[in-house]
């Protein structure tokens, strides 16, 4: 097992402080202890609650608690503890309060130790160095689940399901089974069991009906504290008006996403920026990329990244694009990514180094996350981002010509349960010259409002009316939309 030979080369080198990063305590317990045995060295446990203990065979507690104070453990194992492994299980609130005499007893236990006797591990969800231990630190973690790996536990949840039903076998759909193991990635072996047994006891089959809460389930337990989100609702792209250019120019590199290189050398697609005025569509696009392509759409709020804290704000970022690559293949939408790349010099260039680490993922990838970033003022992105070669393509979604407002308001009188062909869809295309498609919905939205309450059904001539009453974006920006044009002009594709 991979994991476990790279933490025995780890605690092979007798560094003095190992520190080990995983949300699945019992399971990294468990290999330290198969290490350990393997080492022929003793295991030690401690918690807050439990104090010391004598890790025994299957990690139960051999003896009564004892030093269960920090300080006092900390002062036991300087002077007078015996030589192993020391698991000190969620340390990490003593480490982020900074207490000195903790943090100068760690570092005297591993300079005592750097050739021997005594290896302290810290394990925790999350862990921060104080800078007086990096040099005497070394980090692990437990690698997550493959998919194939997954996709054995799912098998094995079945198996015990059968034996504790008298036999009966799991009804299992095989492309319900494959889109459960896709979408368990990034998560612990534990939790990919925990929640491949909660798909199978409910009814005793796995369905495609299961997903949804499954992913609900899933970032639940990943808590990416509002950064990272799954959406649920991707759209056809028969919702989403005009834009031919970018439909053809996606359905043309379908074929490509997650297969590497593919025919005649064509790389995979990577990305697109789609840049535009408010409302005109991107992100029902976005929406549309993954439903076109039937993949799992992640949104990242690039906004929630920012944490108060030295080092959280790139660290948010880099796990957050970690668990994207996990779930691959995937699309991976940052709206308005203007907003939290900015540059700003009054943030002591937090927004550079954000910039850097997304750059340097974008460059660097392997995995199968095709990109698709929205933003609405070309003036506030770096210059890094948009210069050729970091999307594949930057699309200009423009104010909806005539024919394009109508397919909209036909879309929108459809989708509440209007027909169409009932409206002077033409005339009502030409009264919203200069309508996004955002504003065009909110006046079909307003229109059945005044309608409801004239207790009348809607009709042309409300409609009409509700567009009178409206100032489009493009009237009252009218100078910074002509200018956002004129710069997309020569750099972009049209979006139709």
């Amino acid at each position: 097992m991979q994991d476990a030979h790279d933490l025995g080369v780890i605690l092979q080198t007798r560094i003095p402080l190992v520190i080990f990063e995983s949300h699945d305590e019992q399971g990294a317990l468990e290999l330290l202890q198969r290490v350990a045995r393997g080492q022929s060295r003793s295991l030690y446990r401690w918690s807050v609650t439990d104090g010391l203990a004598v890790a025994g065979f299957g990690l139960q507690i051999e003896k009564a608690a004892e030093h269960a104070e920090p300080e006092e453990l900390l002062a036991y194992l300087k002077n007078r503890a015996k030589p192993g492994i020391y698991v000190l299980c969620d340390f990490h609130p003593w480490l982020d309060d900074g207490h000195p005499k903790i943090v100068r007893l760690i570092k005297d236990i591993a300079l005592r130790n750097e050739h021997g006797g005594i290896t302290l591990v810290l394990l925790s969800h999350r862990l921060s160095v104080p800078p007086e231990l990096s040099r005497l630190r070394m980090r692990c973690a437990v690698n997550l689940p493959t998919e194939a790996e997954i996709m054995a536990l799912v098998k094995e949840e079945a198996r015990k399901w059968t034996t504790a039903n008298q036999g009966n076998r799991v009804k299992a759909d095989p492309r319900a089974v494959q889109l459960l193991a896709s979408n368990l990635k990034g998560l612990s072996h534990a939790e990919v069991k925990r929640l491949a047994r909660g798909a199978i006891v409910n009814d005793g089959a796995i369905t495609e009906s299961d997903i949804p809460a499954i992913n609900r389930a899933k970032f639940s337990l990943l808590e990416m504290d509002g950064v990272l989100s799954f959406e649920y609702d991707t759209e056809p792209f028969a919702n989403v008006a005009g834009m031919d250019n970018l439909k053809q120019w996606l359905s043309l590199r379908q074929p490509s996403l997650g297969a590497g290189t593919g025919p005649g050398g064509v790389d995979q697609p990577r990305g697109i920026l789609l840049l535009g005025v408010q409302g005109g569509g991107k992100s029902l696009a976005a929406r549309a990329v993954a439903g076109l392509w039937s993949l799992p759409l992640l949104r990242m709020d690039i906004g929630a990244l920012y944490n108060k804290f030295y080092g959280e704000t790139e660290r948010n970022l880099r796990e957050s694009l970690a668990l994207a690559d996990q779930m691959a293949p995937c699309v991976l939408w940052i709206d308005e990514i203007e907003k939290g790349l900015a540059p700003d010099g009054s943030d002591g260039g937090l927004s550079q180094r954000v910039l850097g680490t997304l750059l340097t993922w974008m460059a660097e990838r392997k995995s199968a996350v095709f990109l698709v970033a929205t933003a609405n003022d070309i003036d506030r992105l770096p210059p890094e981002l948009v210069r050729k070669g970091r999307f594949d393509e930057l699309f200009f979604v423009d104010l909806p010509s005539a024919p394009v407002r109508e397919q909209i308001f036909r879309i929108h009188l459809h989708r509440r349960g209007m027909d169409p062909e009932t409206f002077d869809l033409p005339l009502l295309a030409s009264s919203s010259e200069g309508f996004s498609g955002a504003e065009i919905e909110q006046a079909v939205v307003a229109g059945l409002y005044r309608a409801h309450a004239d207790a009348v059904a809607l009709n042309t001539e409300q409609l009409e009316a509700e567009l009178m009453r409206t100032s489009p974006l493009a009237t009252i920006m009218a100078e910074r939309i002509a200018g956002l044009r004129h710069w997309a002009r020569a750099r972009n594709v049209p979006d139709a």
